[in-house]
C-alpha cells in the first residue's frame, strides 16, 4: 500500500536509510534478526526533486507505517493520501474518485476529526487557511470537530513551484495533497533530550538528533545489548536506552567514566535525569587492547554504535605512552597502593588503526546479523571514498551510508554495516591483509593524522605581507587533547 511520507527538511541523506531500518525492525522480526535485505519501494510525487520532503513509499500495512512514523526522528508524518493535484480542482476530482469504502470508516457521525493546513516553502495566512478548509465541503464529514484530541487527523498540504517558494529546489511545480494521518513524530522527543539541558556533557558529546538516528540505524530495541567503545559522556547510549535497549560502554580515560564532574554530574546522572535504565557496565578499556577473553565471540552485542576520535576536537589515544610504544622504556607494573588513582600513559592512536580495531572488535563480538554503526570523516571532494578509501572486512556488508556536511572541506559519513559471516582465524588474517593494503594506499591527510589541519586551515593561503602570515605562537596542548 502506498503512503505519503513527509520528512523534516534536514539531514537529507539520512532519511530513507532510517525508514528502511525501522521497517526492518518493526516488520518480520525473524527477518530483522537475520538482517536480510528489506529495500523499500520509493517514488517521487509529480514535479518533485529528489531532495523534496515528500516521498511515496510502499509499505505492507498501516500498523507498520504507524510504528515507523511514531519512532522516526526525520519523518514528520506518514499519510494515506485521498487525493492530490496541481490545483484545487484536480484535488477535488482526485478525492471524489478515491474508493468510498476506504473513506467512509473515517467519516462516521460517531467520530471526531481535525483538518490541519500545512505548506512547504511558503506561508499561508490564517484567513487563507480558513478559505481552503471551506473548499473541502464536498467531503461528507459527519462527525464533530475536535482540535485537541480527535479520533482522526487529516492534512491538507500545499507546495508551490521553486520560483514562488523562496527558490527552494525540491519542488518544480505546485502540488497539493489531502490525506489521513497514519502516524506522526513525537515532537517532544528532541527538546527533552537536547544537549543544552543535559546534566553532563563534554566537547565531543553527540547531538541528540544524530544519536537517536544512530540508535535507529542499529535497530535498538528491548532485549538487545548495545555497546559504545568510545562512550565519553554517554550521549549515544542515552538514545539507545530510550528505545529500551540494554547498554554498555567503555572509554580509555577513566576520569570520564568514573569521576565525571563529581558525584552528581557524571555519565550515570544523565541516565537518572531521563529516568532511563542504567548501563550494565561502564569500563575503562582501550579499543586497541580490548579486555575480552580470547574465546568470547559472537554471543555478546546486538549492536555497536560509536563516534571514533578523528583528531578534530579530540585525538585518538591508546595505551602505552610514546616512550613505551617506541621501546624506549620497558613495561611497568603499577604498585598496589597507587592503583586506585593511577592514570595510565597513552600514546597517539591514528584513525586508520582505530577503525581497523573497531571492525575487528565488531566482527568478534557482534551476534550474527548484528549492526555496526559509526561515523567516518571524509573530504567533500572525495565522492568515491567507500569504494577506494574505506577499510572493509570480510564479515561485514555495508547497508547504508549517509553524509553530514560539517564544513566547506570536510564532512562525516554515518556508516551502517551488518555482520554476515562468522569470525574465524582465516577471516581475521584476511581482514589484517586488507587493512595493510588500505593503510598503504589511504589518503595521506588521514594517514598522517592531520585531519584537524584539513578541516580548519584556510582554503586559500594568506598573502605573505599579511600580519597573519607570521608563525603563530605555539600553544600548549594537554596530553589528553
Amino acid at each position: 500500500m502506498w503512503f505519503l511520507c513527509v520528512f523534516f527538511h534536514r539531514l537529507l541523506d539520512y532519511r530513507k536509510p532510517e525508514v528502511e531500518s525501522l521497517a526492518l525492525l518493526f516488520g518480520d522480526q525473524t527477518q530483522a534478526d537475520q538482517n536480510q535485505d528489506n529495500a523499500l519501494e520509493w517514488r517521487l510525487p509529480k514535479h518533485h526533486h529528489p531532495d523534496s520532503p515528500f516521498h511515496f513509499v510502499n509499505l505492507p500495512s498501516q500498523d507498520l507505517a504507524r510504528n515507523i512514523a511514531n519512532r522516526s526522528i526525520l519523518v514528520k508524518g506518514i499519510y494515506e493520501i485521498w487525493g492530490e493535484g496541481s490545483s484545487y480542482e484536480e484535488l477535488e476530482e482526485s478525492i471524489k474518485s478515491y474508493p468510498e469504502d476506504r473513506k467512509l470508516p473515517y467519516l462516521t457521525s460517531g467520530s471526531t476529526f481535525k483538518i490541519t493546513v500545512d505548506s512547504f516553502g511558503k506561508v499561508i495566512s490564517l484567513q487563507e487557511q480558513n478559505g481552503r478548509l471551506k473548499n473541502l465541503a464536498y467531503i461528507p464529514f459527519k462527525g464533530r470537530v475536535n482540535l485537541k484530541n480527535p479520533d482522526h487527523r487529516f492534512w491538507l498540504m500545499e507546495t508551490d513551484d521553486s520560483g514562488a517558494n523562496n527558490g527552494l529546489p525540491p519542488v518544480a511545480q505546485r502540488r497539493i495533497f489531502f490525506g489521513r494521518e497514519v502516524g506522526g513524530a513525537d515532537r517532544k522527543l528532541l527538546p527533552t533530550y537536547q544537549l543544552k539541558s543535559r546534566m553532563y556533557i563534554g566537547p565531543t558529546a553527540m547531538d541528540a538528533e544524530v544519536a537517536f538516528l544512530m540508535a535507529n540505524q542499529a535497530l535498538a530495541a528491548p532485549g538487545k545489548l548495545v555497546y559504545d567503545p568510545f562512550v565519553g559522556t554517554g550521549s549515544i547510549l542515552v538514545a539507545a536506552a530510550h528505545f529500551g535497549a540494554m547498554t554498555m560502554g567503555a572509554d580509555i580515560d577513566i576520569r570520564v567514566v568514573r569521576d565525571g564532574r563529581g558525584p552528581d554530574c557524571n555519565v550515570w546522572s544523565n541516565f537518572k535525569q531521563y529516568g532511563l535504565p542504567m548501563p550494565i557496565a561502564l569500563l575503562r578499556a582501550d579499543n586497541n587492547l580490548p579486555p575480552w577473553r580470547p574465546g568470547l565471540k559472537e554471543v555478546v552485542f546486538n549492536a555497536i554504535i560509536c563516534d571514533p576520535p578523528y583528531g578534530v576536537r579530540a585525538g585518538g589515544r591508546k595505551s602505552g605512552g610514546r616512550k613505551l610504544l617506541k621501546g624506549t622504556v620497558s613495561p611497568y607494573t603499577v604498585p598496589d597502593d597507587k592503583r586506585t588513582d593511577h592514570i595510565p600513559s597513552t600514546g597517539a592512536y591514528s584513525l586508520v588503526e582505530c577503525v581497523h580495531d573497531l571492525l575487528d572488535l565488531a566482527a568478534r563480538m557482534l551476534v550474527m546479523g548484528g549492526r555496526l554503526v559509526f561515523f567516518y570523516p571524509v573530504l567533500r571532494e572525495d565522492d568515491d571514498f567507500v569504494e577506494n578509501h574505506f577499510p572493509d572486512h570480510p564479515c561485514f556488508r555495508l547497508v547504508a551510508s549517509s553524509e553530514q556536511i560539517l564544513s566547506s572541506r570536510y564532512s562525516r559519513v554515518l556508516l551502517t554495516m551488518v555482520k554476515m559471516g562468522p569470525y574465524t582465524d582465516e577471516v581475521a588474517e584476511t581482514a589484517r591483509m586488507r587493512h595493510l593494503d588500505f593503510k598503504e594506499n589511504h589518503l595521506k591527510w588521514l594517514e598522517n593524522g592531520n585531519l584537524h589541519s584539513s578541516v580548519f586551515s584556510p582554503a586559500d593561503p594568506l598573502p605573505t605581507d599579511s600580519k597573519f602570515s607570521k608563525d603563530p605562537k605555539k600553544k600548549y596542548r594537554g596530553k589528553y587533547v
